[in-house]
């Protein structure tokens, strides 16, 4: 909807300033509660499909066959492979457990964006977004930890555990604040 405007400053006809009012947030406490409660519901149904051909599909189609594409089309003398769960090379490959996948980040944005009052669209829409560059990032994750392995292993532990996990983290929470902020101000 278009809104009439007079010297380009937009003004409301009558009857639609309670229309377009700012939700108000959810009290403090429900929103900790959905957001606990929905990452606790993804996290257990995610440890109840280990083993199976969910878990095969999100590590070996979504995680491992993307990140040995890449590093094919980056550094094909690597000659890497996807093996299951893993991504073999001569020279030095990586294993993707659970947990490698990057499923958390994206349960906690999940959480996150059920926990706020946003409409309906910008909802999706940031979710989706939101998951896209996750998953970006976890490949980058994926490829910076291979490389590192494979030429710099006295670094690849401080990476693995510490460094990488609290970019991700920092860079999808920038993401929701950017998302959350935006929406404030439309």
């Amino acid at each position: 909807m278009s809104l009439p405007a007079h010297n380009d400053l937009p003004y409301l006809p009558d009857g639609l300033c309670d229309t377009l009012q700012p939700q108000t947030p959810y009290p403090l406490w429900l929103t900790l509660a959905i957001f606990l409660g929905v990452f606790a519901v993804l996290q257990g149904s995610w440890y109840e499909a280990r083993g199976t051909w969910i878990e095969r599909l999100v590590i070996h189609e979504a995680t491992v066959k993307p990140a040995a594409a890449i590093i094919q089309l980056i550094t094909p003398e690597a000659k890497a492979q996807p093996v299951a769960a893993s991504i073999k090379a001569p020279g030095g490959g990586l294993n993707i457990l659970n947990g490698c996948e990057g499923t958390e980040i994206m349960f906690l944005l999940v959480a996150a964006f059920s926990a706020v009052r946003l409409g309906w669209q910008q909802r999706l829409t940031g979710l989706a977004l939101g998951l896209v560059l996750v998953f970006a990032l976890n490949q980058a994750r994926i490829l910076a930890l291979f490389y590192t392995f494979r030429n710099e292993r006295s670094l690849f532990d401080l990476l693995h555990t510490t460094v990488l996990p609290a970019v991700l983290i920092a860079t999808v929470a920038l993401y929701f604040y950017a998302v959350l902020h935006r929406s404030r101000l439309a």
